[in-house]
């Protein structure tokens, strides 16, 4: 792709954007369309379309494999563990503490930080969402990573 400056100096421009509006994505998730998935996908068409113009190595700087796959795995904890805090946390019924069903997000009302700190429902829907997010663009990225290094796997064992 070096003897494409235009498609270089293009794509430069448009992957904060892309980064930008899939930020908005993920935060605005909660109150409209949209979510994790979504802006996990967005998110990652910006890393691929670094990869596609720029290639394979210099994503790989940006984003590690390393970093990515710890980070597939931060995302399913993100969601596994909210529904394992609403589980454990319970919620009060006719004044006694029930166990709550997971992802139950009525047990994470609290009254620490009012105003601050959303409640209950919103804040579950955030945190899952949010996991969802960071898997989705792991694993998409990841997903780029394994196709795009056959070619170079597969020239090694040609020329081997």
């Amino acid at each position: 792709m070096n003897s494409f400056p235009i498609i270089r100096v293009v794509s430069k421009l448009i992957i904060p954007y892309i980064l930008l509006f899939g930020l908005y994505v993920q935060f605005h998730g909660d109150f409209g369309p949209g979510g994790g998935f979504q802006a996990g996908v967005i998110l990652a068409s910006a890393l691929i379309l670094y990869g596609l113009v720029f290639g394979l190595p210099a994503v790989q700087e940006v984003a590690p494999p390393r970093v990515i796959e710890k980070l597939i795995a931060l995302g399913v904890l993100i969601y596994a563990g909210t529904g394992i805090a609403t589980t454990l946390i319970g919620r009060t019924h006719d004044g006694g503490q029930v166990p709550a069903n997971f992802l139950d997000y009525e047990a994470l009302n609290h009254d620490v930080l009012h105003g601050f700190l959303p409640h209950g429902q919103h804040l579950g829907i955030f945190l899952v969402e949010f996991g969802v997010g960071i898997t989705v663009t792991a694993v998409m990225t990841m997903i780029f990573y394994c196709f795009a290094g056959r070619s170079r796997l597969f020239n090694e064992k040609a020329s081997a």
